[in-house]
């Protein structure tokens, strides 16, 4: 029974500008988000201005035009939203960016390896990262190209068989042994 590498990743910041890219598109959303309300709150502070409210103030009773008693109440908690909301917009976008970033380093990493001719390569990656499918589509890609070099090595290996088995010439024998070579030096199968 074998055991399964353990394909965890150490690093959450992997593409570290495609990463960044991502994040700082979703706090600017955030803050496109905080800026709106505040923009609404003014909106609001224009509708209400001619209105007086009473609050206390200082222990005592203060009578005060309604958009300037709750404007700064307003700010600040749009502010503090905004603030905590950042925080969490930026955990969760690491995360997410995290599961798009991983996979596509592996690809490029396996990818390039199985461009250099090693097909004994699959591209793993974790359950749950985006790309799975595509992972499993390039393994079986590379598992039928290996399999009909495969057969294109045992058959030049036959060919080389049956030349020395009729006194071909050493030409010939040696040109389909030049061809087996040479698919071994760039395949590995």
């Amino acid at each position: 029974m074998s055991v399964k590498p353990s394909l965890q990743r150490r690093r959450y910041f992997i593409d570290k500008t495609f990463q960044t890219r991502f994040i700082v598109t979703f706090l600017l959303v955030l803050v496109f988000g905080g800026c709106l309300s505040v923009a609404m709150t003014w909106l609001g502070w224009f509708g209400g201005a001619d209105t007086l409210t009473s609050m206390y103030d200082n222990g005592g009773l203060v009578i005060r035009k309604t958009s300037l008693a709750i404007l700064p109440s307003v700010i600040l908690t749009t502010l503090v939203t905004t603030c905590v909301l950042g925080l969490v917009v930026w955990v969760v976008t690491l995360l997410v960016s995290h599961k798009i970033a991983g996979p596509m380093y592996r690809f490029e990493h396996d990818l390039r390896a199985i461009a250099e001719g090693d097909l004994q390569k699959s591209i793993r990656i974790r359950d749950g990262d985006q790309f799975a499918a595509m992972a499993g589509s390039l393994n079986v890609m590379v598992g039928s190209f290996k399999e009909k070099l495969a057969k294109l090595d045992s058959e030049l290996e036959r060919l080389a068989g049956q030349a020395k088995d009729m006194n071909s010439s050493p030409t010939l024998i040696d040109g389909i042994e030049e061809c087996r070579r040479t698919l071994r030096d760039e395949f590995r199968l």
